[in-house]
């Protein structure tokens, strides 16, 4: 079992944040906390902060800090946390980090580390404008460097993938600059509070055996 196990991913989109929250729970049991998933279900549920969330989606308008992290406070105290979590996706500010540290005092819990994926520019820019997602599951694929084991055909379900179209060159690059406004400035927030790990790109395996020892 890992001894630090309450943790954040940071990373650029498409730095693989996802890949290794999902290798690592295949070692280790814990609860993988992704902002999309849980606006999803807690609209689906029909909860108090997620009709909120609706009603500002559907007119076009961002959910506030506020919201997202009550959403996330609430997320914490699921049972599956009990045995750590990897909060990926959250947070993406300062703000939402400050509130991230109030949500956890209330809980009881502390942050153990953060890690931060850095890769290239031009390595993240090649994955997310070569990404393809499956129709039915929904699961990623990536042309260069996961590619399905038949050509557009998901390896888990059979149904074919496609490339949406907002994993444009152009797109890749706003998002990317996006990261660097916003998020990035939270390397500098928990490298003071020593909790960073950094790790630069290295094979799969490699990074796994880091995080394992780096974390146990």
């Amino acid at each position: 079992m890992l001894k630090q196990k309450n943790l954040i991913f940071v990373g650029a989109p498409g730095a693989g944040k996802g890949t290794f929250s999902s290798l690592l729970l295949e070692r280790h049991p814990m609860a993988h906390i992704s902002t999309g998933d849980i606006l999803r279900d807690e609209v689906k549920r029909d909860t108090e902060l997620g009709r909120e969330a609706a009603k500002l989606m559907n007119a076009g308008k961002l959910v506030p800090d506020e919201i997202i992290a009550g959403m996330v406070r609430d997320r914490l105290t699921w049972a599956d946390c009990e045995n750590g979590f990897i909060l990926d996706g959250f947070p993406r500010t300062i703000r939402q980090a400050e509130l991230l540290d109030e949500a956890l005092k209330s809980l009881g819990k502390q942050l153990d580390r953060v890690v931060y994926f850095k890769v290239d520019d031009q390595t993240i820019l090649k994955r997310l404008t070569a990404r393809q997602n499956c129709k039915k599951c929904g699961k990623i694929y990536n042309k260069l460097f996961m590619p399905t084991k038949v050509e557009n055909i998901c390896d888990d379900c059979g149904s074919e993938v496609f490339q949406r179209p907002d994993d444009s060159l152009e797109t890749a690059k706003s998002r990317l600059e996006v990261f660097y406004r916003q998020t990035l400035p939270l390397i500098e927030y928990y490298s003071k509070k020593n909790l960073l790990l950094e790790i630069t790109e290295l094979d799969k395996d490699r990074i796994c055996e880091i995080l394992s020892s780096e974390l146990e």
